[in-house]
């Protein structure tokens, strides 16, 4: 009978311990500069109802119609989450956030799922970070989100992108604008692609982001948003490009960008990156006045962006940046007998107590080997110890970047580690 063996499911990639640091290195860096941009962070369960991703992302979007993870398990409907900006604003409904005070500044890091086809980085499991302020119509909030997005690009050393920069004004401006749309659209219709035809009544702005060939001729000639703005909106937009100049933070206007959700309002934002190819968004977002009340709260403006972390690592390869140093070791122990192993065992704590880390051979290998170890895990010193050692309270500490020895007491040798 053959052995039976399993792999994971398509599109869901294991993180390996070889590329686990680079992880942890970006994930402080967003802990850090949310700190400074005083961020609190927020962690919503994976698993949501159904009915929420479907009303706050949109039942016309491509997320629901094609890609949301969705079951049943007795009388509750289950959905993966595919995005975090409506299972926040759930959670700040569900728990009366707003009675904290102000306006509510989150941030979170954390897996989202899609059923969609993989490609260089597009998974069906993938990985997001993003803020959420909510509670503030001002231009300030939308600012501060691109201030924050960018900051984190920057300190990673990114700097080969694009910002662009759209408004899709408010309510009033979007039903005015979708008008003059379907009136553009309409003598055309039957040559649009079947799920444009499907978006022409709803919401015809989702057409503009259509990627579908027979779209993109129609798209290219459309008529711009920007033209149909009311005042209110065109002011608003007016402050966040005055605001986004005055901190120096480049952008390029784009007429066409509406985004892929439906809940989006007046700031519309992307960043891309010419290193990722024809996928080459990194990062989005944009105003959201509508969603808090949409999913049961009171009428509660926001603003918000989410980032691909994969499309991240992919930028930081084709640029060379590195995240994370080599892995090391302060201290290997080489242990050369029974006696030594239990030895070992009782002083790793005593290295690691004092703040370094340290680690044995746990095989009860020859010295050799134990040695090849000690180079593999980049370790820093192998302190070396066997029965004539231990006999004489002294053992010998091998700097590993000179290859020299020396023969000291423990407390010598925590005192040489300490000086390194």
């Amino acid at each position: 009978m053959p052995k039976v063996t399993y792999t994971s499911h398509l599109g869901m990639v294991d993180i390996l311990p070889d590329e686990s640091p680079k992880w942890r290195a970006l994930e402080h860096i967003i802990h850090d500069e949310a700190a400074r941009f005083n961020f609190e962070e927020i962690r919503t369960p994976i698993m949501e109802q159904t009915e929420l991703i479907k009303r706050g992302v949109g039942q016309l979007t491509d997320i629901v119609t094609k890609e949301i993870f969705a079951f049943t398990k007795g009388e509750n409907n289950y959905v993966l989450r595919p995005e975090l900006t409506a299972p926040v604003v759930r959670s700040y409904v569900q728990h009366h956030l707003d009675q904290r005070g102000g306006s509510q500044k989150l941030y979170y890091i954390g897996p989202m799922f899609r059923a969609e086809r993989p490609q260089k980085g597009r998974q069906r499991q993938f990985h997001q970070f993003g803020v959420e302020i909510i509670g503030s119509d001002s231009p300030v909030a939308d600012v501060e989100c691109i201030a924050f997005m960018m900051r984190i690009y920057q300190r990673i050393g990114i700097k080969n992108f694009n910002l662009k920069l759209n408004s899709v004004g408010d309510p009033e401006s979007c039903d005015t604008y979708k008008d003059v749309l379907r009136e553009y659209l309409l003598p055309n219709l039957s040559k649009l692609s079947k799920l444009s035809q499907k978006r022409f009544r709803k919401n015809p702005m989702r057409i503009l982001d259509s990627k579908e060939p027979e779209d993109q001729e129609y798209i290219k000639n459309a008529p711009v948003i920007s033209d149909h703005l009311n005042e209110e909106s065109k002011n608003h937009f007016k402050q966040v490009c005055y605001m986004l100049d005055s901190l120096e933070i480049k952008y390029t206007l784009d007429p066409l960008l509406v985004r892929g959700l439906d809940y989006y309002t007046r700031t519309a934002f992307e960043l891309t990156s010419p290193d990722l190819g024809s996928q080459d968004a990194l990062a989005g977002g944009g105003r959201y006045d509508l969603l808090v009340e949409e999913i049961g709260g009171n009428p509660t403006p926001a603003v918000g962006f989410a980032a691909g972390i994969e499309r991240l690592f992919i930028a930081c390869e084709e640029l060379n940046i590195t995240l994370a140093e080599p892995k090391s070791v302060d201290v290997f122990i080489v242990s050369l007998g029974e006696a030594a192993r239990k030895w070992a065992l009782g002083t790793l704590p005593v290295f690691r107590e004092k703040g370094f880390s340290a680690t044995m051979d746990y095989l009860g290998r020859s010295m050799r080997a134990q040695m090849k170890d000690a180079n593999r895990e980049n370790a820093r010193f192998a302190l070396i110890v066997g029965d004539n050692e231990l006999e004489e309270d002294k053992f010998n500490l091998r700097d590993m970047e000179n290859s020299s020895e020396t023969l000291l007491s423990l407390k010598e040798i925590l005192s040489v580690i300490s000086g390194s």
